[in-house]
């Protein structure tokens, strides 16, 4: 899942009055934020263990 398609279920949810759905967008925009940021972490780390 995309931020793209957490923001679209966001707004849907939000259009229609779907709480749940604006909500499961919010969420899936959170976990794609936690995965960016741990996928630079270890690609940081990846790059200092190499220069040793």
């Amino acid at each position: 899942m995309t931020d793209i398609a957490g923001k679209a279920k966001e707004t849907t949810g939000k259009v229609t009055g779907n709480d749940d759905l604006k909500r499961e967008g919010q969420v899936d925009q959170a976990v794609d934020k936690v995965k960016e940021t741990a996928e630079k972490v270890t690609d940081k780390v990846k790059d200092v263990l190499k220069k040793d």
